[in-house]
């Protein structure tokens, strides 16, 4: 394979990845050594997060056309980059990257250049703030779950109360009748 072939191979994979990713976080991993990105990666596999140290310039050539081409966007690729792209959970990514900064001082060494939501480009400090404190697919599944039951557990307690109110009545007639 010649190394134009396997440019172009690379370009398609980065396309493919943008084109199924709910989102993607761009990151700049210059001073954390090797071991802090190994711990890093294990930590995105366990999400279901895919990691990629890509080129600039393959990255602007795979997004050429799409809407993800903007001066706003390709302004952040610029020195070191690595890709996270979260299939399923959009919060995933900035989660574990929100929590590996905050392990300690090394990791903080971790920079977050930008985020990319629905093809809109967000800020790396609004990467952390916002989009790692949205809820999770999980989480929102708790939420619509909780959401759901409430109205049947309401009337199951409204159904039971004259019963529990009966049998509250008959214990204090029975106790005032053994007492008086």
């Amino acid at each position: 394979m010649t190394v134009l072939a396997a440019k172009a191979d690379e370009v398609a994979l980065i396309r493919e990845k943008f084109d199924k990713a709910t989102t993607a976080v761009f990151l700049d991993f210059g001073g954390v050594n090797v071991d802090q990105i190994t711990s890093l990666r294990a930590e995105f596999r366990k999400v279901g997060v895919e990691y990629r140290v890509v080129k600039n310039t393959l990255v602007k050539i795979a997004l050429k056309g799409t809407a993800y081409e903007s001066k706003e966007f390709n302004s952040q690729l610029k020195g070191q980059t690595g890709i996270a792209w979260s299939f399923e959970d959009p919060s995933a990514a900035a989660k574990v990257i929100k929590a590996f900064r905050g392990v300690n001082d090394a990791n903080a060494k971790l920079g977050i250049k930008c985020g990319v939501v629905d093809a809109k480009v967000m800020p790396g400090a609004q990467v952390e703030s916002v989009l790692a404190t949205m809820p999770g697919k999980n989480e929102l599944r708790a939420m619509l779950l909780a959401t759901l039951q409430a109205p049947a557990a309401n009337l199951v307690r409204l159904l039971q109360a004259p019963a529990q109110n009966l049998a509250f009545a008959l214990d204090a007639r029975k106790r005032q009748q053994e007492g008086g």
